[in-house]
């Protein structure tokens, strides 16, 4: 049977930069991995963002877009069904940080999937400027629901961006529990976490002593109360086509808007421009509240992505000059 891991987290977390540590670690065992991207936009630049991993040991593929909940889950359950008989040892899956996990569980109950995979690991991602005190923007209900739900089920947690905080590891591990055991409390589930269950080290620094504790950490079935709708919450995405400024208006644009409470709750932008500076020169956008990353690249799609809880599309059209289309994080 191929193994499956469902790596979750929150919008801008850090899923698709420990995809490509995990990747580079399971290839060089030996193992045949395929990514598959499961997102509802009709647009994933994660896609592209990881285009530079294929190889004859790693592939890529997306599921996105669909005209509903259950056109979407159909795309999925037959995409796992075609990779199974491609030969893949494991499959990675990389869904929206606006996720149910029991979606993934569903399907892999489902014929014939079920005789197809085994689940592996659950692994949650976790950015602990969002959850220990250090940010300024208080977490929302829907968005305290989600890391309660998407931990719930994970084997272990790995903490991005610990580089850029002031607290040692141990203490972070703490607080990060402390939090999750809240919110884990928040939606009546019984699991707890401890220490053991977090891995609180620099990416750069993880060692195969490091991933074989995060390949062997297994997950959870846990039951827990459905606080939050899936189909009705706030967040959302708007797509700017066609967006043309320079690298510093850009930079100048995203931050204000993370702090412009007319447009909504602006959790996330990411995407491809084109600065026009030189002839096809690139750049790629991945910013949050705790900073913004912009970042040379060799092709892109000339999109920039806003994310966010109960956004205004008028008031956003207004800091770009472009079409947009929308479409729900469901």
């Amino acid at each position: 049977m191929t193994k499956i891991d469902l790596i979750t987290g929150f919008l801008g977390s850090g899923k698709t930069t420990f995809i490509r540590s995990y990747v580079n670690y399971l290839t060089s065992k030996g193992e045949k991995v395929c990514i598959l991207e499961n997102d509802y936009g009709a647009i994933n630049v994660d896609t592209m963002l990881l285009a530079d991993l294929k190889s004859e040991y790693c592939d890529i593929e997306m599921v996105a877009g669909g005209c509903d909940y259950d056109c979407h889950r159909r795309r999925f359950k037959t995409k796992l069904i075609t990779l199974a008989m491609l030969g893949f040892t494991r499959v990675i899956v990389e869904p929206s940080g606006i996720y149910d996990v029991d979606e993934f569980f569903d399907i892999l109950n489902e014929s014939p999937v079920d005789k197809m995979y085994s689940v592996s690991n659950v692994i949650t991602i976790i950015n602990p400027y969002d959850h220990i005190g250090n940010s300024d923007i208080d977490l929302s209900i829907e968005t305290t629901y989600l890391l309660a739900s998407q931990a719930a089920t994970a084997g272990c947690i790995v903490l991005s961006h610990i580089a850029e905080t002031s607290q040692n590891d141990a203490s972070i591990s703490e607080n990060i529990c402390h939090h999750i055991n809240q919110a884990l409390e928040s939606i009546k589930c019984n699991r707890r976490f401890d220490i053991t269950n977090i891995i609180a080290k620099n990416w750069e620094s993880l060692s195969d002593a490091d991933f074989e504790k995060i390949t062997g950490s297994g997950y959870h079935a846990v039951s827990f109360e459905k606080t939050f709708s899936m189909d009705e919450n706030g967040f959302e995405s708007l797509f700017f086509m066609h967006v043309h400024m320079n690298q510093e208006l850009l930079f100048s644009k995203i931050t204000e808007l993370f702090y412009d409470q007319s447009v909504g709750n602006v959790v996330r932008v990411k995407g491809f421009l084109m600065t026009g500076e030189t002839e096809n020169k690139w750049i790629e956008i991945n910013a949050t509240h705790h900073g913004i990353h912009i970042n040379p690249i060799k092709e892109g799609q000339e999109v920039l992505i806003v994310i966010g809880e109960n956004l205004k599309k008028e008031k956003l059209d207004s800091y770009f000059d472009s079409k947009y289309s929308s479409c729900r994080l469901e």
